[in-house]
């Protein structure tokens, strides 16, 4: 049976190699930033099966490890490992043609797949994925496949696909760890009580028994929360606790599926609008050496408003 544990591994194992990089290239600070971070990949089962026996200290020198990683952080991804020559990429780019978007197209289609018929796939009478997370195992699976499919595609041998990757992950420095640390935020919110508060507050301000304040209020929340916290898996827990579960599902009766999709659909138009989002908005200014900070937002805001309002539209109609 595959489960989850195994993406951390392989995670871990990438992150791994990493940090031998930069410490080959004697970058130390990325070097040890890399390998703390995988350290706590590949140690989390671990410090979880600690915890249930009773020992606290794994758990604590984890924590302690994400200290390490914060103060790290500033100086992560300052070196810039050389790129293949222009001229080398330009030549393998017109020798592929449009084959190079074979390995990309490969995710999103693995992953459906294995979303819709992994359930199906039995191994020794066991499922071959854990259902609870089955999307997420196809994501893993379909990104392994498209990994393997780009290096064969253009004829790459693994050490410098390695490299490549590597060079990637470097430039994203700290921010690659934006979508995971603002996922968590947003649950550390919940549980704190955000949620209760802002339920508190929408039922003093928000005329509750009308259903399209409810969804003006859930959707334009999820963008705005996205918006300031800059992810919306940080958002949507706080404003799904907070009003679309007691205000549209409890009371308007709508559908829960439909609410929870079409609110994070919401708030992925707000990741569109902030510099906040800064492994989408922010990242590819630098790796495309465009010299405007804002110039990925200036072209998405107008596609982000109207996928905006769509959004709100398709909440009141089919909720």
């Amino acid at each position: 049976m595959l489960r989850i544990e195994y993406a951390y591994d392989l995670l871990a194992l990438f992150l791994l190699c990493a940090g031998l990089l930069n410490l080959r290239d004697r970058q130390w600070r990325t070097a040890a930033f890399w390998l703390v971070l995988a350290a706590l990949f590949g140690g989390g089962e671990a410090v979880i099966r600690a915890k249930a026996a009773g020992v606290r200290w794994p758990a604590e020198l984890a924590g302690a490890a994400v200290l390490v990683l914060a103060l790290l952080a500033p100086g992560v991804g300052r070196h810039r490992v050389p790129m293949v020559p222009e001229a080398q990429r330009e030549a393998s780019a017109r020798r592929l043609g449009r084959r190079l978007f074979g390995p990309a197209l490969l995710i999103p289609l693995v992953t459906v797949l294995v979303s819709v018929f992994g359930g199906y796939l039995y191994l020794q009478g066991q499922p071959l994925f854990v259902p609870a997370h089955r999307t997420l195992l196809g994501l893993v699976l379909a990104s392994v496949l498209a990994a393997v499919a780009a290096t064969r595609l253009g004829r790459v041998p693994a050490p410098v696909a390695l490299g490549e990757g590597r060079r990637l992950l470097d430039t994203l420095g700290w921010a690659a760890l934006m979508p995971l640390l603002l996922a968590a935020l947003g649950v550390v919110l919940t549980a704190s009580g955000v949620g209760r508060d802002i339920a508190g507050f929408s039922a003093r301000f928000i005329p509750i028994d009308s259903r399209l304040a409810c969804v003006l209020a859930y959707g334009l929340g999820m963008a705005v929360f996205t918006v300031i916290m800059g992810n919306a898996f940080a958002a949507f827990p706080v404003l799904t606790a907070g009003i679309g579960l007691p205000l549209l599902v409890v009371h308007h009766g709508a559908n829960p599926g439909l609410v929870g999709s079409l609110g994070m659909l919401c708030g992925y138009c707000g990741t569109l609008l902030t510099p906040m989002a800064a492994n989408f908005n922010i990242v590819p200014v630098a790796l495309l050496e465009l010299g405007d900070d804002w110039a990925v937002i200036r072209a998405q805001w107008p596609t982000a408003l109207a996928l905006l309002a769509f959004n709100l539209l398709a909440l009141y109609l089919l909720t």
